[in-house]
């Protein structure tokens, strides 16, 4: 298999053609295999025909959005990982794409070489994680799933639990150090997104207690410990 061949395929969205084509040049340049779609329609067709590595998607397009794109891949569709654009940059619009579901968040204007490393960040995020050390009590059970630390895996009656990369690094974040308090800066940091607020932080725990808890109301598991983080409480 050439280098070329298993280089990274990223699959970039974005109705303005001119940036398209310079994104697809410099990341082409950067060692990643780039295909280009111009809307929401085209990059449903691309991901119909290729699995993909990653996805560079624009938040305003004509038509369906990024935005929209995202929730309804993360409900029916593959689960390639997401970089957002945008040219907005406040807060609640960073929040409302991590609602959705988005990997992470860079606003319009950028340079390419943070869009590279932050792809590349995504990318390590999504790679099997390093075996566990020895001393490692090995699957955690969360009620009636067990996260399985070793392969990043969670998995219940019904099998494996579909988990974004970000929900996937959240846990195993948590899960890597049971029954131990967690600040929202540690948490960025294990997500590879220092710089997230604490409101896009809590999102990304709320996205995840929706998928392991009987109540994410009433949180058994991944319990929130005022003025400090969060806490991961393993068992029945």
């Amino acid at each position: 298999m050439s280098a070329a061949t298993d280089a990274p395929h990223l699959l970039v969205v974005d109705d303005d053609a001119r940036l398209r084509a310079l994104l697809q040049r410099f990341l082409t340049e950067q060692g990643f295999r780039v295909t280009a779609a111009a809307d929401a329609a085209a990059a449903r067709r691309a991901l119909a025909a290729v699995s993909f590595d990653l996805m560079v998607l624009d938040v305003m397009m004509p038509g369906e959005s990024g935005l929209e794109l995202t929730e309804s891949l993360r409900r029916d569709g593959p689960e390639v990982p997401i970089l957002m654009l945008t040219a907005r940059g406040a807060p609640d619009d960073r929040v409302a794409g991590f609602e959705t579901g988005v990997d992470d968040y860079l606003a319009k204007p950028f340079d390419p070489r943070e869009l590279a490393l932050r792809i590349r960040t995504i990318l390590r995020r999504a790679a099997p994680p390093p075996p566990p050390p020895e001393s490692s009590t090995g699957p955690i059970q969360i009620g009636s799933r067990w996260f399985d630390v070793q392969r990043a895996e969670l998995r219940g009656p019904e099998g494996v639990v579909r988990l974004t990369g970000g929900e996937q690094a959240l846990l195993l974040a948590l899960a890597q150090r049971p029954n131990e308090v967690l600040s929202r800066e540690e948490i960025a940091t294990a997500l590879g997104t220092p710089e997230a607020g604490e409101r896009a932080i809590d999102v990304q725990v709320t996205r995840l207690r929706r998928k392991i808890e009987p109540d994410p109301r009433e949180p058994r598991f991944v319990q929130t410990v005022r003025h400090r983080g969060y806490v991961l409480r393993p068992g029945l």
